[in-house]
């Protein structure tokens, strides 16, 4: 959503989606799993009350939004891309099948999974991690506001100590606030690397893959 309280904000994601295209371009194989909070929050919605199924819901359907939005905008930019939904929705999206995805991306084309995991009270962090097993993706970089990982929310403490690279079992016994606990387990158990950056600073996404130490690294 950018600057904006609500919403796309076309000039932020033309330019998340041009430095996807600048990694593209590398011939690299990516797949993106696109959260929904700039739409609807389920958690936010559920603290006032909506029932928690029912809120999930709605961000999942809040996702299928955004990854059509990205959609379009990278295939304008010359891009072959597949919206996959983890949920039923064939009028707009193919239903999500992990060899289908595979063979998506080995053919060249970008694949964007919508709808999480497809249930609730699994977060989008989860859905990313657990498509990146699933893929077999040799790394997953969560594209943020913020730099990296810290001690604390380096927006609020201003002593918060900046980490560039930390063990799984760091931000589990420390709980810092990455990703959640199942993701991290997940990416753990298989032994995926995950590379915390942020987006806002186009070329960032171009030099981890080029292999440049940018954010926080953790393994």
């Amino acid at each position: 959503m950018g600057p904006l309280g609500f919403g796309l904000h076309t000039p932020t994601v033309e330019s998340i989606c041009r430095q996807v295209k600048e990694i593209k371009d590398l011939g690299v194989e990516i797949g993106i799993v696109v959260g929904g909070g700039n739409i609807f929050r389920g958690l936010n919605a559920t603290e006032r009350g909506m029932e928690r199924v029912t809120a999930d819901n709605m961000g999942m359907l809040a996702t299928v939004i955004n990854s059509l939005a990205m959609m379009d905008t990278l295939e304008q930019m010359g891009i072959f891309t597949r919206v996959m939904s983890a949920v039923k929705i064939e009028a707009f999206a193919e239903d999500y099948i992990r060899r289908r995805a595979v063979r998506h991306m080995e053919k060249g084309r970008l694949v964007i999974f919508a709808a999480g995991i497809g249930r609730p009270y699994f977060s989008t962090d989860t859905a990313a991690s657990l498509r990146a097993v699933e893929i077999g993706a040799d790394v997953l970089i969560k594209a943020t506001n913020v730099d990296g990982v810290y001690s604390a929310d380096p927006k609020k403490v201003a002593d918060a100590v900046f980490y560039p690279k930390l063990t799984f079992m760091d931000v589990l016994t420390q709980e810092l606030k990455v990703i959640d606990s199942t993701a991290i387990s997940l990416l753990k158990e298989n032994s995926i690397p995950l590379r915390v950056l942020e987006v806002n600073t186009e070329g960032n996404l171009k030099k981890v893959v080029m292999g440049e130490d940018v954010g926080t690294l953790i393994t």
